[in-house]
């Protein structure tokens, strides 16, 4: 008796198309970022979280620090938000990662935030956002 036949491996240009659609999703939204100045009043909506409580939230500045990055100055965007540079680094590092995966034998397992990595996250997002409200912390504000 034969053992069963492996499935057969979907192609390259199959196991790809999913990472660049992710790419595609982003960079369609980032290049209007990168078009569209964020920085000119009335272009984007205001924060409506600024704007009830005068607080900056975690993504406050968030899209000038992408037209920052898009532009190539990295300082701008870390002073317009820090975390934001965090996120896309991470973004940008994950997806290589997933890219990476599509192209070798094992399938790309995404990470999942559970128990205390996730406490961890939301608390440094509280943090952050206490942070750049305070005196101290005026450095992280956009």
């Amino acid at each position: 008796m034969n053992a069963p036949a492996a499935p057969a491996r979907p192609s390259t240009a199959r196991r790809l198309a999913p990472p660049l659609a992710a790419l595609t999703a982003v960079a369609l939204p980032v290049l209007y970022v990168a078009a569209v100045d964020p920085g000119t009043p009335g272009r984007y909506p205001v924060c409506p979280f600024h704007q009830a409580t005068g607080w900056w939230c975690p993504g406050c500045g968030g899209l000038r620090c992408v037209h920052a990055l898009t532009h190539g100055h990295p300082v701008q965007a870390l002073h317009d938000n820090l975390l934001a540079v965090l996120a896309c680094t991470a973004a940008a590092l994950l997806w290589a990662r997933w890219t990476a995966a599509a192209l070798g034998p094992r399938p790309f397992r995404p990470p999942v935030l559970r128990g205390r990595h996730a406490a961890a996250t939301i608390a440094a997002l509280i943090a952050f956002t206490v942070l750049r409200n305070l005196p101290a912390g005026a450095w992280l504000a956009p």
